[in-house]
């Protein structure tokens, strides 16, 4: 597919090893990729394989060994931390398995608070955080706290606040993990809409190949690289 604009997340030749005594374990070699405007796509790939480190290093939470976080045309690795802050806060939205909202307070305010430290003023917080939570079908939930949500509410909420910010990339570890099959396709669903009305780009990490044959491209993290296309094909992964 030729693509006219940058991509707004390259990852370029990402090395990881982790080392325990003597030992050295080889997560990720020369592993690259580039996610486009608007694109969504799935990473999959079997249990340990390095997903979440994967989204880890892409989200400027962990540094690679070797190799550049490219996001909106600028290396990200070797910024000062204050800087990766700011680019974290400012360009990429994280939803986790477990929804990890704060449980004092209501679904509304945990949209809204990612928005004032980001310096948006009180009002139009909470009118936009008021409208992703309406698209999200959680209009009438809004003053409601955690505690008083269904599973599948609290990680719409999640993803709410995920977005509140208006990122360019949405980092996903397998954001319907810990729901029930239907459940998790609904919010999967929202997930979805909500990525391209914004015109969002997700990385989601998911292990559902199922939900992952409904974004536009899938990449398999396979003995420490990234595989698409033909690549993943030969790999025999979807057939598993």
């Amino acid at each position: 597919m030729a693509h006219e604009e940058n991509p707004v997340l390259s990852l370029r030749g990402i090395t990881r090893v982790y080392r325990q005594g003597e030992a050295e374990l080889h997560i990720f070699e020369d592993a690259s990729l580039d996610i486009w405007p608007g694109e969504i796509v799935a990473l999959v790939g079997p249990s340990g394989s390095g997903k979440s480190s994967l989204l880890h290093i892409a989200g400027l939470l962990e540094a690679p060994d070797a190799g550049e976080v490219v996001i909106a045309g600028r290396d990200c690795v070797a910024l000062r931390d204050n800087l990766r802050t700011a680019v974290r806060r400012r360009e990429l939205g994280f939803v986790y398995q477990f929804h990890n909202l704060l449980p004092e307070f209501s679904a509304i305010e945990n949209v809204v608070l990612p928005q004032m430290i980001a310096g948006v003023p009180r009002k139009a917080a909470a009118e936009f955080a008021q409208d992703l939570l309406e698209r999200m079908g959680l209009g009438d939930r809004a003053t409601h706290r955690p505690a008083e949500l269904s599973g599948g509410e609290q990680q719409r909420v999640a993803i709410a606040r995920a977005l509140a910010n208006r990122p360019q990339v949405l980092l996903a570890d397998e954001p319907t993990g810990n729901l029930d099959p239907k459940t998790s396709r609904m919010v999967f669903n929202e997930l979805l809409e909500i990525c391209r009305t914004q015109g969002v780009a997700a990385l989601i990490a998911t292990h559902n190949l199922d939900l992952a044959s409904h974004m536009d491209r899938i990449v398999l993290l396979h003995e420490g690289r990234l595989l698409e296309g033909a690549e993943l094909a030969a790999s025999g992964y979807q057939s598993l």
